[in-house]
């Protein structure tokens, strides 16, 4: 059983930074690749934007977020953030963690356990 909390979203002016987390709690939580999607309001479809191997070593991103937004983890307090600069109204959305067996599965859909989101708005 794999649950994911995050935190750290809130009210950011266009240009500013925001440090989400996520905590994740299992006993498999080391076996799982883990990453961040966005929905935008009013919008259905969640959209890829970081994601991490299991130990950290390999890091992927969406081409519109590389070089802002850094992503990172931490097994042994069995969390993830992802560290987001020069934000951009645009970017205004429910932030996700999420987590699944391997990076294809991550990025191209199939079993992916979601957090409940947490709320940035970038504010212009």
């Amino acid at each position: 059983q794999v649950e994911l909390v995050e935190s750290g979203g809130g009210l950011v002016q266009a240009g500013g930074s925001l440090r989400l987390s996520c905590a994740a709690s299992g006993l498999s939580s080391r076996n799982y690749v883990m990453g961040w999607f966005r929905q935008a309001p009013g919008k259905e479809e969640r959209d890829f934007i970081a994601g991490i191997s299991e130990f950290g070593s390999s890091k992927y991103y969406a081409d519109s977020v590389k070089g802002r937004f850094t992503i990172s983890r931490d097994n042994a307090k069995n969390t993830m953030s992802l560290q987001m600069n020069s934000l951009k109204p645009a970017e205004t959305a429910v932030y996700y963690c999420a987590a699944s067996i391997d990076k294809a599965t991550l990025t191209s859909g199939g079993n992916i356990y979601w957090g409940k989101g947490t709320l940035v708005t970038v504010s212009s």
